[in-house]
């Protein structure tokens, strides 16, 4: 457990060390990001102290929210997900064992929200995610590194 997270950290740390650009070279028009960022809130409209990060990405004009959280699973693995919103369409990437599945939004109704591809289906339901495979059913919910 702890070399798996050791491991996630330092692959998320070479991804942001690594993905710098220079803003003098390269071809810069392809992907900006803006440098504000999104609160995140809750409910109650209180601050989300739960977010580990979210940007707005601006790609060929086309601005989209991308929102990543890390979440827990009952037997203490992390999964990281990424909650992205853009004009066309939202999609939830779920990363785990160095798989990511990415489901599109299908509905929203009651605070839940859920996410659908084929047979694997994700339920949103404020800090809880709830994933279903065939007859497998894993519970999530949001934490901190």
């Amino acid at each position: 457990m702890k070399k798996s997270l050791l491991m996630l950290n330092a692959i998320l740390l070479l991804t942001a060390v690594s993905c710098k650009k220079s803003t003098e070279g390269g071809n810069t028009g392809i992907i900006k990001t803006d440098s504000s960022t999104t609160i995140v809130t809750d409910k109650n409209g209180k601050v989300d102290s739960l977010s580990e990060s979210s940007t707005i990405v601006d790609v060929n004009g086309k601005k989209y929210e991308k929102t990543d959280f890390v979440y827990k699973a009952t037997d203490g693995t992390l999964v990281k997900v990424i909650f992205k919103n853009d004009p066309k369409e939202s999609t939830v990437a779920i990363t785990s064992n160095k798989k990511t599945f990415t489901l599109p939004k299908v509905e929203s109704k009651g605070g839940e929200t859920v996410y659908k591809k084929d047979d694997m289906t994700a339920r949103v339901k404020g800090d809880s995610l709830h994933l279903e495979q065939g007859n497998n059913i894993i519970e999530l919910k949001r934490t901190k590194i």
